[in-house]
This record gives C-alpha cells, structure tokens and sequence, in this order.
C-alpha cells in the first residue's frame, strides 16, 4: 500500500516512521528544503522558542538532546526533528522542496493523483497514483495577514507588510519604526528581539490574553500547573469522568480558587495592572482561546518604554504621513510604521484540494469534519494528521499516527458513520461555545491535550496504564511513556496487506466489524 503524506513537520515525520514501521511504502512531500514545518529555517522568526519545556515537548522514542536548554529555540528544534530523520531512516521517504500542487480522489478503489512539482515552480509536473493520503500540512501553514485599507501607497513610500514566518532577517527592523500587530506568541516573541535594534517597537493588540510565567513566583516551573492532567481537569471539557466530577461539581470553588490564584500571581508577577494591561475577563479564559507562555524579557522591555503596547486597538489604514510610511489606529492616533509584522492567526484549509473536495471535508460553517481529529466522514483513503492544537502537539501527532496505521491494517473497529457525524457535530457545538467561535475550524483542543490522546488510544485499547495516568496527574507529562505503544499496535493488528486486501475498501470494512 502507497501512501502520501504532505507535509513534514512533527505530524508528517512521526506519521511516515510509525507508517514505515507498520509495514506500508510512505511518500512525504514537503515544499521547504528542510523538515520542521513551524520550525523550519523558511518559517523561523527571531525569538521563536517552544513554549514546552524540553522534557514534554518531543515525540515518544527520542528525547530532546541533554544539552538543550529547558525552553529550546527554534533552531534547536529543528535540529532535533533532523536527528529524528535521522535516527529512523526516514531520509529516503523525504522529498524536499517539493510541492504538492493537488491530490485528487479518482474513486474509492483507485484512490490518489497526486501532482507535485519542485517548490517555486510551474512544472515539471510529476503525476502519481497513491493508495492513502495523509494531510500533515498543518493548522499553522498559511499566514492571515489582514488586508490593510491604503497598503499600496504604503508600500510605495516603502512600508513593508509581513507575517511572523515571513520575517526572518532582524537587521530588516534595525533603525526602523516597527508595528508589531497581535498578542498571541509569535507576535511576542518577535516584538523582543525587534525592540533592541528598532528605532520604536509598538504592539498593536485587538484583545489581551492571559500570558503564563515560565516560573510562577520565580519558583515553580508551570509545567507543574499547566502541563499535568491535573492542571488540564481545572477547565471543564465535554466529558467528564474520574476526579473531573468532583471539580466541576462538589468541589467547583475550590477549583475557582485554584485558576484565579494562577492569574493574580501573573498579574503581580509582571505588574500587569502598572503597566495597564490586565486582560479582560479571568484567568479561566485561556481555555476559551490559546495558552500563551510569556515571552522571557517581553513585560520588562514595556516597563522600560522600549515595547509600546496599544490594548484594544486595530490598525483601520495604512497611509503615508509626511512622506513616511504610517498606521492609523481606531482611536485616531497615527504611527510611523516603516514595518508592519503580522502575528494575526492562520487559514486552515488545504490548498491542494478544490472546492468540491473541501464540500466535502467541512460542515456549512467550515469547520472540519474529523473523527478523532483525524478521519473525514464520508471521505475514503484519506486521514488527518496533526489538525490540532495542543500543549503536547508532538506526542498526540504521533499517537494519531498510531491510529491511522491501525485502521489502515484492520485493527480498528469504527462505530457508524451516523454514529461519527453526531459525536463531531456535538463535539464542534461544544468547542464553538466554549471558544466563543475562535476554534480554528474545528481544529483546536487546547488545552485538553490528554484527553484527546486517551481517546484515540483507549479506541485502540493501547492506552498507558492506570499508574502511569495517575503519576501524570501530579507531575508533567512525559511522552517517553508512549514509547512502546506503536510496537503493541503493530502486535495486535492484522498484516496490512492481507487487511488490504488491494486497496479494497468494502473488506478493510468487514475486517473491522
């Protein structure tokens, strides 16, 4: 069995090594001329660091090298998914600097055309057949820049618009007025290095979020908070099971007070309410939105007045001003902005498939329509990988992998496609509510990471033991202890080909009733 995988960051790499291993002839394209994805030398900022800790932010069999330091730099990532490569022989699964331009469907039985291309090309155009299709492109692959009112006699006095991953070289910001729009992570990362070499650093924030010390209270390291089962059980998910009732329940004030406690030694911490940027609402909200660590040295450069941040505002225009390039906010006040660095959130789609295909994948909101976050209903021969976001990104990628190489060999018995539409359906309600509609098209899960690996792998019946869930309760989760579940799926699964059976789906069914 043939299978393509797009992309080659920590989904695509992890899902072609658990493939190879499980028997199946794996392709991966990748239009950058390196692995990494986010991390890629193409896509790197100045600044970008994991917001993880080293020791939860890897795949199960390979620690991240002894002498990174605790938060490692994007570089150092990307090194440590090239020794991945490395370690398990992948090299020659990888095509690098190849684009994919698109991936049709041609019938169930058939399976893929996948065209592709040298990456920056317009041919020659290479067309082949595949069994499987494996989108590992990423929900952080294609940058949304807003389209700003007068960009182009912006840019003809020389104003510059870029997306974080499109900003690569600081000397770029060196001397210049510098507007940085977002207050997410990347938006705060790069503001930091931008401040030391820019004339004026100004960031530009629609709404504040919550943003977590790497140490709170200069002492306990938050992934003792956030990164335990415990920390994730303080937000309330769409099950609940075990000592989840008890918090959400009996025990909901005490678990209040857990949260609010969190945000008043943030607030304290970074002197929040001097510098005037409390967020809005509590501290519960991060799990309305994203998770942010803040960024080393990001609140002491505004203390300072060398990082100026406009709460609650937006950029209306873009203009020239005294034969300057400029930016008006909302509230009238015009800035100079020789360079305007964009942190402004991504598009998920897939931008090798057409319309039809999309249709297909999404419901009449756009959301993707994905079991598990990994397997279209209603979409033969074509699984998901990495289409979440997720505190623990590497380790569920990779456990996702696990499941999609289980169902592709007959071990995996489906509940019904009615069954799987209903649970999705419930499951988008549940996060549109809770997100107040900022989900990410149905791909965001954060901060309920270990949920979402314990059902896919007690759906496989693979997950971890009862005492290893209950150490992660207490103490930060460590992807090593997954380390044996794809050679147990291996075991216990069928021979891919004869559960294959060439390509035929109507007996890979029956295999799996």
């Amino acid at each position: 069995m043939r299978i393509a995988v797009v992309g080659a960051g920590f989904a695509g790499v992890s899902a072609a090594k658990v493939l190879r291993q499980s028997g199946f002839d794996v392709t991966v394209f990748e239009r950058a001329p390196d692995v990494g994805g986010v991390w890629s030398r193409t896509r790197r900022y100045p600044g970008l660091h994991t917001q993880n800790d080293k020791g939860t932010y890897h795949l199960s069999d390979l620690p991240m090298p002894a002498d990174y330091p605790q938060w490692p730099s994007g570089e150092q990532v990307q090194r440590y998914l090239e020794s991945y490569v490395e370690k398990f022989g992948l090299a020659s699964a990888l095509r690098l600097s190849t684009e994919v331009a698109s991936a049709e469907l041609v019938n169930d039985e058939t399976g893929w055309l996948v065209t592709s291309r040298p990456a920056g090309a317009q041919d020659p155009l290479t067309v082949e057949r595949y069994d499987h299709l494996i989108v590992a492109n990423g929900i952080f692959s294609d940058p949304l820049v807003p389209s700003f009112d007068g960009h182009a006699s912006f840019a003809a006095a020389g104003g510059r618009v870029l997306a974080t991953g499109e900003f690569h070289d600081i000397e770029a910001a060196r001397g210049k007025n510098v507007l940085v729009v977002g207050y997410g992570k990347s938006s705060c990362d790069v503001a930091v290095p931008v401040s030391e070499v820019a004339a004026q650093t100004h960031v530009v924030a629609r709404q504040l979020l919550w943003k977590m010390p790497r140490k709170l209270g200069g002492a306990l390291n938050y992934k003792y908070l956030l990164l335990t089962r415990m920390g994730e059980a303080l937000f309330r998910y769409l099950h609940l099971r075990g000592f989840e009732r008890f918090l959400h329940g009996p025990g909901n004030g005490l678990r209040q007070r857990m949260v609010d406690s969190v945000g008043s030694v943030a607030t304290r911490q970074f002197n929040l309410r001097e510098l005037g940027l409390v967020p809005n609402g509590s501290f519960e909200d991060i799990a309305r939105s994203t998770v942010s660590l803040a960024t080393e040295g990001f609140f002491e450069r505004v203390t300072d007045g060398r990082i100026a941040v406009h709460r609650d505002q937006v950029i209306t225009e873009l203009l020239v001003d005294g034969g300057r390039p400029a930016a008006r906010m909302a509230d009238g006040t015009v800035l100079p902005a020789d360079l305007v660095i964009c942190g402004t959130g991504f598009r998920q789609h897939v931008p090798f498939f057409d319309d039809a295909l999309h249709a297909r994948l999404q419901d009449d909101a756009g959301n993707f329509m994905l079991y598990r976050q990994i397997l279209p209903i209603g979409v033969p021969r074509l699984t998901f990988a990495g289409y979440n976001s997720s505190f623990f990104s590497p380790l569920s990628a990779e456990m996702a992998a696990v499941w999609t190489a289980a169902y592709l060999r007959g071990g995996l018995t489906l509940p019904t496609e009615v069954r799987m539409r209903d649970e999705v359906r419930a499951r988008l309600f549940w996060m549109t509510k809770r997100t107040n509609g900022r989900h990410a098209r149905g791909t965001n899960i954060i901060p309920f990471s270990m949920h979402n690996v314990d059902e896919v792998l007690d759906e496989l019946g693979l997950n971890v033991g009862p005492l290893t869930r209950a150490r992660q309760w207490l103490f930060p989760v460590d992807p090593g202890s997954y380390r044996r579940v794809t050679a147990q799926m291996i075991r216990r699964t069928a021979d891919p080909v004869s559960a294959i059976s060439d390509g035929d789906p109507m007996k890979m069914d029956k295999i799996r009733r």
